[in-house]
């Protein structure tokens, strides 16, 4: 005969007196055996910090990893940006020589002992890269300018001989707009790289970056022209005067030799020169009909 479902606690077995008697009775199964306070608040914490400990060098490798993350996002946010007007394939091209640009920078940076900053893109104004400075003197500053420009060039060459070898009209057209790119970057006007360069050549040219600046915003108006020109005309006024002023060590940050200014010179213009050629070669005539 089964025994029916017992659903209520089972009752103190009554063959067992002298247990009871003795108040030594075993507690009933349902009830909860509890570990004591200090037990129950120390295990998981000591639990959390053993994972901490196993996983705090994959912690350490993610941080490193954060200033990767930041570029690669920024950029694919660009790209989707670009796409939306020129299409995937140039968009892509377009960003990364944006990219061949700023780690110039990048790499000079690290010649001149700067500890840089990660490479952010910025949709329709291009890239930055951060860093608390830019070398100890002007001539530092002006190498760190034009290593931009520099191997952006040679990144907008390579794709220029890509798009003859292949007879690609959207490769040159990419070509044309990198040599674009860089040759705009040499306007003698901080924050743009050719300013950088004035710091070692002659500073005084920054006057005339900024006067050219604020008459393509006169004849060509658009936002970003306005922009660098605020940017500059403040960065302008407070650098030099700053320098006027002998402030925070200008009058040894801007002492650079006769030699070392002509080789800046020499370097700055020989890339207009060339630039403007890369853009005379990769321009391609198009007119409404094209359209």
């Amino acid at each position: 005969m089964e025994r029916s479902p017992q659903w209520l606690p089972p009752r103190p077995d009554p063959l067992e007196p002298a247990a009871e008697a003795a108040g030594t009775s075993t507690p009933p199964p349902y009830l909860e055996q509890r570990e004591p306070l200090y037990k129950r608040v120390l295990g998981p914490v000591a639990v959390l910090l053993a994972a901490l400990a196993k996983f705090g060098k994959v912690a350490l490798v993610g941080l490193k990893g954060a200033k990767f993350l930041t570029t690669s996002a920024t950029m694919l946010v660009s790209i989707a940006a670009y796409t939306f007007i020129w299409g995937l394939p140039f968009a892509v091209g377009f960003v990364a020589l944006l990219f061949v640009h700023e780690f110039g920078h990048y790499l000079q940076m690290r010649r001149e002992g700067v500890n840089p900053g990660r490479i952010v893109f910025v949709p329709f104004l291009g890239a930055v890269i951060g860093a608390r400075s830019l070398g100890g003197n002007a001539l530092a500053e002006a190498r760190v300018g034009l290593a931009g420009p520099i191997l952006g060039s040679v990144g907008a060459a390579a794709v220029a001989a890509a798009g003859f070898a292949l007879d690609s009209e959207m490769l040159k057209a990419l070509a044309f707009t990198g040599f674009f790119l860089n040759l705009f970057n040499l306007l003698p006007i901080v924050p743009l790289d050719g300013g950088r360069a004035m710091a070692a050549m002659s500073p005084w040219l920054w006057f005339l970056g900024l006067f050219a600046i604020v008459l393509l915003v006169f004849l060509r108006p658009n936002p970003i022209l306005i922009l660098i020109a605020i940017l500059g005309g403040m960065e302008t006024y407070r650098r030099w005067k700053a320098r006027k002023a002998g402030e925070e060590g200008n009058a040894d940050y801007y002492r650079v030799s006769k030699r070392a200014r002509l080789l800046v010179g020499a370097v700055y213009i020989g890339l207009i020169v060339l630039l403007a050629l890369g853009m005379d070669v990769t321009h391609i005539a198009r007119t409404f009909s094209d359209v």
